[in-house]
């Protein structure tokens, strides 16, 4: 019995072996193993069905169409031999269902930041390459903040149930920033000159607040592509820059080398213009930055482009396209330029459309832009209405584009703004020997109600003075480039010497006279009085005069002219203030006031701007008497001349500051962006001026401070924190005065 179940079980192998050499009828297809991955799923990518007859390369075709399904890690095939039946048997091994993502060994990066960098969301099956995917973007992460020698390894820790928790450990590894950027070939750019058009930096030391000097490859791609056109635009037209070597240093910092082939530098041959000559062309050729001779510049040519595509687009072609052809010539080292026009046709404005004003009034933008339905195109035009849109200091972004209207010769215009918060509501601290501690505050929307209403309340309140002021300005009475507002007023101020009380109010009522510039005419009417006077005012005779009452009645005539680009944080351009007060119009005051002031901004190297401002103004008595003391001029603090305490720069007796008849001061600044994503920038400065009697020169013995601080356009409002430090302080005064004020958008 033995032997005949010996070759039984031979003839059976032998069977199975020829079964799997050749081809074998399947009896039933079985599968096993599977949990979450449903039975009819699997059944659905198996082409074998029993009774048919399968060789091995079908079975290994129905093994890769299981695998095609996702969710398993091994999947093997076999066949039991029942009866004399050959039962096929897929035996499968399901991936790990990972339930939870967690993360150890974090400190730089909390948990929620990682999550929200990994792609990876539970629940889902495990996957490798969807893992190294995570691992990777996890990774990005830290060296987007620095940190390059990051290591991150994972665990799968699965249960029973074949559900799993996926371990990220975080070897975070030391910040690392760059120390060095290194040129190799560079003979005409300097490494400065190179720097500056790169967005990609050295390490500073305030990069642990400014985030300056980390590597992150795309910048890099595009700094090659910035350094190229700089060399294009001074004629190296055949520059090469290889892609940069980056090199981690004992995981401390980074050296970044960049080899550059400058080449030949080429100058600009023949100019030309031609096509569709709406002027002679020698009047077009005006507009060319080039001329023959001069160094080839993509830059200039651009530049050129862009001016004789709005000399035509001022002319009603909006469509025209201005095509540079230009001609190498090697052995000469220069490029022949030929400007080819396509004026296309005339085009009229057919509508202006406003989107994204939510709160704004249409009329409130449309005034804005000097152009009109139906009249011809213009260039010029419409950047000038983005430039006034922008200055209402209403919208975040303002763009202006033009598309196809309903016939061949119209265009609409379509200006879409995205508006911002215009309420601000700031508060500001300050500490003086007169003041003591003070609190100011003020409420200000500049688009109240949407109809581009001023409307401010604004107060101090401290242990030596109170303030309370409110004031409404319509820039647009009753739809007319009128301006009309008031405001009404009330102050208390307790001096060391005297009080000073204040209650008035004014009317002002202003026109535009030139594309820059307004005039405005301003009615004030003040009840004053100054009373409770210390003992040493009550020694001196000026002081004691001016106790009592007084009325202040006076019409003042204001041209102001504002050219800058932006007027909330210009970088070029300037405003020029000039003013002659009259007081007289009845009450006790009797005077003539003039003022001028001009603020210059000029923009310099690497984004920043250096400001010159200047102001000087004389008062005299219109009978011959002396002039009040509150009318006289007071300088000091941080809006005339930092470095000394409010008020405390001028004339004084014995120890009582009477203000003066003349005063004059300058301010020299120079700003620099610190981090321009949060718009935080630093200023350097110098101030001098002074305040004189009427018997004194001007420009005598001149006051000078100097300082630095910080300026922050935070999410809280407009910051300042400056420092001036008295240059040749005197007895009884400080050395430094530090002042700072903060406000916040509502």
């Amino acid at each position: 019995m033995s032997r005949l179940f010996f070759v039984a079980l031979c003839l059976t192998f032998l069977c199975a072996v020829s079964a799997f050499a050749g081809e074998f009828r399947v009896a039933q297809v079985q599968i096993e193993g599977n949990r979450r991955v449903a039975t009819a799923a699997i059944r659905g990518a198996i082409s074998i069905n029993p009774g048919d007859v399968v060789t091995y390369g079908q079975i290994d075709t129905n093994v890769r169409n299981i695998y095609a399904l996702g969710g398993f890690y091994n999947i093997t095939a076999r066949v039991d031999v029942v009866q004399e039946s050959n039962i096929l048997v897929f035996e499968l091994q399901e991936l790990p269902l990972v339930r939870t993502l967690e993360y150890q060994g974090n400190k730089k990066l909390s948990d929620q930041k990682l999550r929200d960098r990994n792609n990876l969301r539970p629940p889902f099956i495990f996957d490798h390459n969807r893992v190294r995917s995570s691992v990777e973007e996890l990774k990005n992460a830290y060296v987007k903040d620095g940190y390059h020698a990051v290591e991150i390894v994972t665990q799968l820790i699965t249960d029973d149930r074949g559900e799993a928790s996926l371990v990220y450990q975080i070897d975070e590894g030391r910040k690392i920033r760059i120390r060095n950027i290194d040129f190799v070939g560079n003979e005409v750019l300097s490494k400065r000159a190179l720097l500056k058009n790169m967005e990609t930096k050295e390490r500073w030391f305030l990069s642990w607040l400014t985030g300056r000097g980390v590597f992150l490859e795309e910048a890099m791609e595009l700094d090659v592509e910035r350094i190229k056109m700089a060399y294009y635009d001074i004629g190296y037209q055949d520059v090469i820059v290889q892609q940069p070597v980056v090199t981690l240093v004992d995981d401390r910092y980074l050296n970044i080398e960049i080899e550059i082939d400058e080449g030949p530098q080429y100058r600009v041959g023949n100019i030309s213009i031609s096509g569709d000559m709406l002027y002679p062309e020698d009047q077009l050729l005006k507009q060319v930055k080039l001329q023959e001779g001069e160094v080839f510049s993509r830059l200039e040519l651009r530049d050129s482009i862009v001016a004789l595509t709005d000399l035509y687009a001022d002319s009603g072609y909006a469509y025209v396209n201005v095509i540079p052809l230009t001609t190498k010539r090697s052995e000469e080292l220069l490029f022949d330029i030929e400007l080819e026009i396509e004026q296309g046709v005339q085009v009229s404005i057919e509508r202006v459309d406003i989107s994204g004003n939510v709160r704004t009034r249409d009329k409130v933008i449309r005034r804005q832009i000097p152009v009109i339905e139906g009249e011809l195109y213009s260039s010029s035009k419409l950047k000038e209405a983005n430039r006034r849109i922008r200055n209402l200091g209403f919208f975040e972004e303002v763009q202006i584009t033009d598309r196809p209207g309903s016939a061949e010769d119209l265009s609409v215009v379509e200006v879409a703004v995205d508006e911002r918060l215009t309420g601000t509501f700031s508060i500001g601290l300050g500490y003086s020997s007169v003041d003591k501690l003070m609190a100011q505050g003020s409420i200000t929307q500049e688009n109240f109600l949407g109809r581009g209403l001023d409307v401010s309340l604004s107060g101090s309140v401290g242990s030596k003075s109170t303030t309370y002021s409110l004031a409404v300005t319509d820039p647009y009475f009753l739809d007319t480039e009128w301006t009309l507002g008031g405001e009404v007023y009330r102050s208390q101020r307790e001096y060391r010497d005297y009080d000073d009380y204040r209650t008035g109010g004014a009317i002002r009522a202003g026109h535009p006279v030139s594309r820059n510039s307004r005039v405005f005419l301003t009615y004030r009417y003040e009840q004053k009085e100054i009373r409770n006077l210390s003992a040493v005012a009550l020694n001196n005779p000026f002081i004691v005069e001016q106790a009592g009452t007084s009325t202040l009645s006076s019409i003042t005539t204001q041209w102001v002219r504002n050219s800058t680009d932006f007027f909330e944080d210009p970088s070029r351009g300037g405003v020029t203030r000039i003013s002659l007060e009259y007081a007289g119009l009845g009450g006790t005051e009797h005077f003539l006031r003039p003022i001028a002031s001009h603020r210059h901004f000029f923009p310099l190297f690497w984004g920043t701007v250096f400001s010159v401002h200047g102001e000087i103004g004389y008062i005299t008595s219109t009978r011959g008497d002396d002039v009040s003391l509150g009318e006289r001029f007071f300088l000091g603090g941080i809006r005339t001349i930092r470095g000394f305490k409010t008020r405390e720069v001028g004339p004084q007796e014995g120890s009582v500051f009477v203000g003066g008849e003349k005063m004059a001061y300058f301010n020299l600044e120079y700003l620099f962006p610190v981090y321009r994503p949060l718009g935080l920038q630093g200023v350097i400065f110098y101030d001098t001026g002074n305040a004189w009697r009427d018997s004194e020169d001007y420009f005598s013995d001149m006051r000078h401070s100097a300082g630095a601080g910080i300026r922050w356009r935070s999410p809280l409002g407009p910051l300042r924190f400056e420092w001036g430090y008295n240059l040749s302080p005197r007895d009884n005064e400080r050395k430094s005065v530090f002042e700072f004020t903060i406000g916040r958008p509502f």
